[in-house]
């Protein structure tokens, strides 16, 4: 009677110890599960509005004149002013990147405005992710022609094929350093000619 009652006390230990650690790993499992369904912050930093580059690219001329809160609403990116152009005329904008939906990522938004003044902008799209060619462009705009060539001094100096269109002057620059692909698209509003613009 005494061993089977040590027995069964040993038992009843060993079965609360059992019990115990069941129940830890139970909370560690529902803390995992928590813990997958918070966002990824990392890849919440990227935007994604629904649409293509060149969607985007119809639309934002309707914008103009460019303001910190019409970008920042089509482009679904948040846009910071930055002091890194040093210029007392102007403010810089920067953006978070952004995905748009054929795999084109726009790298960052540049956006200055007049600090003093009504000014259209200026606004240039850094591009990366899927590449965009020189063909693709011109299956867009016909009407190009070059504005800037590289000078020999950095792989970062771009090639310009600049287009002329109601609003103002679009461009596409295809860096030293990769020159199969865009690297970026440039609005100047303030080129502008009258008349209708040659761009289709």
């Amino acid at each position: 009677m005494i061993n089977a009652w040590r027995i069964n006390g040993n038992s009843r230990y060993i079965l609360n110890i059992c019990g115990m650690v069941l129940c830890l790993a139970g909370c560690a499992q529902d803390n995992g599960a928590d813990t997958q369904n918070e966002p990824d912050t990392q890849n919440e930093q990227m935007a994604q509005p629904k649409m293509t580059l060149w969607q985007a690219i119809d639309a934002l001329p309707r914008q103009i004149p460019f303001t910190k809160i019409r970008i920042e609403r089509l482009l679904s990116a948040e846009l910071v002013e930055t002091d890194e152009g040093g210029n007392d005329l102007l403010r810089f904008f920067k953006s978070n990147r952004v995905k748009l939906l054929d795999g084109v990522v726009i790298e960052n938004v540049d956006l200055r405005i007049k600090r003093v003044g009504p000014d259209p902008g200026f606004l240039v799209l850094d591009t990366g992710g899927s590449c965009v060619t020189i063909e693709d462009v011109r299956l867009h705009y016909k009407n190009l022609r070059i504005t800037d060539r590289p000078r020999g001094r950095s792989l970062e100096e771009v090639t310009s094929h600049t287009t002329t269109l109601s609003w103002g002057t679009l461009s596409f620059g295809f860096k030293e350093r990769n020159r199969k692909c865009l690297a970026s698209v440039a609005f100047d509003p303030t080129s502008a000619k009258t008349g209708d613009g040659s761009g289709e």
